[in-house]
């Protein structure tokens, strides 16, 4: 009962984050895909106490992006990094950082999923119009576990 609990308290919203679209940021993610990624060795070994500053570390070491793939539906760690983005709801200026890094293009690709997911819509017109111009190649992890190849400005 007391491991569960820590459990539970691991996984919750920041208190001072506030709603998105109407509700609890970590709900845009549906319930099924955020329960695999509170369950995988990834989101309890490397996403556990993960501030705004050391998420980026962890962005750095991204080599793909995707949602889940595998048999068993893994999550990928990009949207591991995702859902603690929704949890720890970091401030404009830093998402803003993610989509102006030029040297790790997946911290740039983590920036724009973020914002498209909880951003104004002014917002996302404004900052991911200019990454229409990075041609970047991304590895994108499908769903029966191999790759593919997409371009940033696809990707956004």
């Amino acid at each position: 009962s007391r491991a569960l609990s820590g459990f539970s308290m691991a996984n919750r919203t920041d208190p001072t984050a506030q709603t998105v679209h109407g509700t609890n940021p970590q709900y845009l993610v549906e319930k099924i895909l955020r329960t695999k990624i509170y369950n995988h060795p990834y989101w309890k070994e490397h996403c556990f106490g993960l501030t705004a500053e050391t998420l980026i570390d962890r962005a750095i070491d991204l080599k793909y992006i995707g949602g889940t793939y595998g048999g068993a539906r893994q999550p990928t760690e990009f949207i591991c990094l995702v859902l603690k983005m929704l949890q720890i709801q970091p401030e404009q200026e830093i998402v803003l950082e993610l989509l102006k890094n030029e040297d790790y293009k997946y911290v740039r690709a983590l920036g724009a999923f973020y914002l498209r997911l909880t951003g104004r819509a002014v917002d996302v017109y404004q900052y991911l119009e200019p990454l229409y111009n990075d041609y970047r190649k991304l590895r994108k992890r499908l769903p029966e576990g191999g790759y593919a190849i997409v371009h940033v400005d696809e990707f956004v």
